[in-house]
This record gives C-alpha cells, structure tokens and sequence, in this order.
C-alpha cells in the first residue's frame, strides 16, 4: 500500500510512529511542512522536518515532542553571553550539528529535498520524507503590539508570543510563488490513499495546500482522502490551533475543522467520541465521518488512529 501523509510537527510525527506501527509494509511518503522554516544565527532551521526525523529515528525529546533527546545547551549560552539573539528561540547542541549541515549543503548548491533526503540516511525513519517545496515559503501571522499591527513570523508568534496575542491573519508568504519539491506531485499521483493526521489545519495542513499544484493533485489523485481532527471536544489537542483558525473564521469544533478542508478534498474524517454529536453535520457536508478515540497517548493509540483511518479509506473506496 502506497501511503502519502501531509505532516506538520508534533501530531503529524507522533502519528505517523503510530501509522509505522499499523501498516509495518506500507510504503509512506511524508510530505512535511516547511512554512515553520526560520533562519536563526546564520543557520536554516527546518522544525518540523526535524520533528519527523528524530521521532521517526529514535532521536527526540520525548516529553517535549520536539528537539533532540539528551541535550544540552553550552552553544546558546555561549551566543546569550555575546548578547547575540534571539534568545527567546532555543537551539540545542546537537541540534546546532543537523542546522550547519543542512546550511552548508544549501550554501554548497543542494535543494532542500536532496538535504532532506541526506540527513535522512543518518536517521532511517523508515518513510520518504519529502519538503512540500525546495522554494523559501514562510507563515507569517498579523498581530496588535503596542497599539500597531505588523507581521511576525510564525515561530515568533508561537514560541515568543506564545499565541497569547489575536491572530489577525495568516499568511504563507512565498507560497502562490513556490513549487511542490520533486517526487511530490508523484508520490500523490501513484498513491492508494492520502491521510491528514491531527496537524494544525491553518499553519502546518494548511500550509502545505498553499502550494500550488499539491491540493489540486490531491483533489484529482482519484483515492480516499482520510483525515483525522485535531480539535477535540472543541479545543485544540495541543498547540494553539484554535488561534488560527479564528485568524481565517473557522469555528474551533471537528465538524468546522473538516468543512474547512472540504468534500471536494477530503471523503472521510475521524472525530474523537466526544465530538461524536459532530458527526451527522459533517456526513451531511458530503464527508464520510466517524467517531473514535483521538488521543495519542502511547504508540499503540496512535497505531489504533492510523488503522481506523485506513478502514474509513477503505469503506469510502467502495
């Protein structure tokens, strides 16, 4: 079975452990967002590739779901003791190593994919991880600081703002320009079925669909369509996805969630049994729905999530 997921971070790496674990001899193409992208201290750091990389490969910070596991941080408090920021954005020591390798390669000529692709034969996650595009795309959200509206990137809004600011708008800049990276488009086209796991819908789904050509291959890939909500008994798991969604007027409730996405995209979705009241105005919007647990608590809910998923691919097949 030929598999294509489009992954943001945390969620989308944690459930595709789980879709690892459910469909052992799947073939996986992971689409992973880029928008998250930042440079930081003369370095291109690609958070949520990284976050599939090490969780698929056995190297993350488990409770935290991000970074490396068994860190430590002598490089960034070296940087704080120079006065050289920004200090509100963390990076370990080991993680420093994966950020000057995936900018030397850069410096030296190679796409993103290529990098990707190299950094992945140090960690073997098992799937093809591919960038959504070689090009430079990065989200940035419209905020009010101190009485003025401007644009802050992404990362910023999140980790030094802690979302705890409106969103006002969000805007993938670079997107309308940029181009699915190569394998792609290809990957959708051969696909048996694509999955949406419980990413952010807006900044990491979301953002993926920004580039031109990915969401009209999955709309005419001709194969179910799975997605699993991310919002449960109408808040977000974890995140701030709630934000966004506000940001571009969707209501922070599963069956929102999915009208968003669309029946022209999406043929089935997932909703958690406490949203199961969600599930006939969803079916009503053209999607096929069910209600089953949506927690990733361990591996094996997360397996459980996948197979559920692949069963409603299934029975929208036919």
């Amino acid at each position: 079975m030929r598999i294509v997921v489009l992954a943001g971070g945390i969620g989308g790496a944690r459930f595709l452990r789980g879709l690892k674990a459910a469909a052992p001899e799947a073939d996986v193409t992971v689409v992973g967002n880029t928008g998250d992208d930042i440079h930081l201290f003369g370095l291109k750091v690609c958070p949520d590739l990284d976050t599939v990389m090490y969780t698929l490969g056995g190297g993350i910070h488990e409770e935290q779901g991000w970074g490396r596991s068994d860190e430590t941080f002598a490089v960034k408090e070296e940087l704080a003791a120079y006065g050289v920021g920004p200090e509100w954005f963390g990076l370990g020591d080991r993680d420093f190593a994966t950020h000057i390798v995936r900018t030397q390669m850069i410096g030296a000529g190679y796409p993103l994919s290529a990098v990707t692709e190299a950094l992945c034969a140090r960690w073997k996650p098992g799937v093809r991880l591919l960038p959504m595009s070689d090009d430079r795309v990065e989200t940035h959200v419209l905020v009010e600081l101190d009485g003025e509206r401007k644009a802050v990137h992404f990362q910023e809004y999140w980790v030094r703002l802690r979302a705890a600011v409106p969103a006002h708008a969000v805007v993938p800049v670079g997107a309308e320009a940029a181009k699915p990276a190569p394998g792609v488009l290809e990957a959708i086209a051969a696909a048996d079925v694509v999955l949406f796991p419980p990413s952010n819908p807006v900044v990491s789904i979301g953002t993926i669909l920004a580039v031109p050509g990915i969401r009209e291959a999955i709309a005419e890939a001709g194969v179910p369509v799975v997605g699993l909500s991310p919002i449960v008994g109408d808040a977000p798991v974890r995140g701030m996805a709630d934000k966004v969604l506000a940001a571009v007027g969707v209501e922070a409730t599963a069956a929102a969630v999915a009208t968003h996405y669309g029946s022209g995209l999406l043929d089935g979705w997932l909703v958690d049994t406490v949203d199961a009241g969600a599930v006939p105005a969803v079916e009503e919007a053209g999607i096929r729905c069910r209600a089953v647990p949506l927690m990733m608590t361990d591996v094996d809910a997360a397996a459980q999530m996948a197979r559920e998923a692949l069963a409603l691919a299934e029975e929208v097949r036919v």
